[in-house]
């Protein structure tokens, strides 16, 4: 199975060459930026709200689109699975990125978030997929690449701040690999749904912390609002086109472009210090996830 669109898909379901340059650009910047835009908010707005009102008012407005559409209302079952999956993948996954980016750069934070690929093959063994040679070698370059951040010091800066992004990427594999295995609605409605849910345990948690809104900075809300429509509607809807108009391995590509994206813009627009050890780091997350998205397209073709 090769990385383009197969041409052998019906006509309706080959979309132009633009549409689909545009949509992987539009996955590509915006999910890679959205690193910088939520270390912009979380100044003002604390990061576990922050992730509530943002993933509530987009999981919120799409459940209201597909009911305007006609689609079925989940079940309790789905309800309580997408709850589980969305402490797994928001509450915990998207809510401790965001806790670490009060202290660490977006450009490190997305190099090891960028790591979630290679963890979630080694959860998808616990149910019996064992990995090939080659998602052996990519965990081991993404292993490779945590510790080539640590040698440069990135650890040092805020050490809690780097294994809160650690675990965040662990907790975001363990429920995507584990998502598949639960009952969940037909098509947009699962996201919508885990959005929901996962959005209001974000508030939870954000409640029980005692999170309290700082000072408000313009920057500060051009931010939340930039993250509410860009990064979880456009973003997300290219994502989904991309899905159903190309090959898995494409569309899941943005893996490894985002943390160059956000390495630059960080570097860029918010003057975070760059080294030879980011770069590094950076080339051998790339290269490791690479290496794990080449061995699902060889297993699965």
């Amino acid at each position: 199975m090769s990385d383009q669109a197969d041409s052998t898909l019906p006509a309706a379901r080959s979309p132009a060459n633009s549409k689909v340059l545009l949509a992987l650009l539009a996955v590509y910047l915006i999910w890679g930026s959205t690193y910088l835009g939520t270390r912009i908010a979380v100044q003002s707005f604390p990061p576990f709200s922050l992730g509530g009102v943002r993933y509530l008012l987009a999981g919120g407005a799409l459940y209201g689109v597909l009911r305007h559409r006609g689609a079925p209302p989940p079940r309790r079952s789905e309800w309580l699975a997408a709850l589980f999956v969305g402490v797994l993948l928001l509450g915990l996954g998207n809510g401790l990125t965001s806790l670490a980016l009060v202290t660490v750069s977006s450009g490190v934070v997305a190099i090891v978030i960028a790591t979630t690929p290679l963890w979630s093959v080694a959860f998808a063994s616990l149910w019996g997929a064992r990995p090939v040679r080659l998602e052996l070698i990519g965990l081991g370059l993404g292993l490779a690449g945590v510790y080539t951040l640590q040698r440069g010091g990135a650890f040092a800066g805020s050490a809690v701040g780097l294994w809160v992004a650690l675990v965040a990427s662990l907790t975001w594999a363990l429920g995507s690999v584990w998502s598949g295995r639960l009952p969940r609605p037909a098509g947009m409605m699962t996201s919508a749904v885990q959005m929901l849910a996962g959005g209001a345990s974000m508030l939870a948690i954000g409640v029980a912390r005692g999170e309290r809104v700082g000072v408000v900075t313009t920057a500060a809300v051009l931010a939340f609002v930039y993250l509410v429509v860009f990064g979880s509607v456009v973003a997300f809807t290219a994502y989904q086109f991309l899905l159903v108009s190309t090959r898995p391995a494409l569309a899941t590509s943005y893996a490894f472009v985002n943390p160059v994206i956000a390495l630059l813009l960080g570097a860029l627009v918010a003057d975070e210090a760059l080294s030879v050890h980011h770069f590094v780091a950076c080339g051998l997350t790339v290269l490791a996830v690479v290496c794990v998205l080449r061995a699902r397209v060889s297993v699965t073709a």
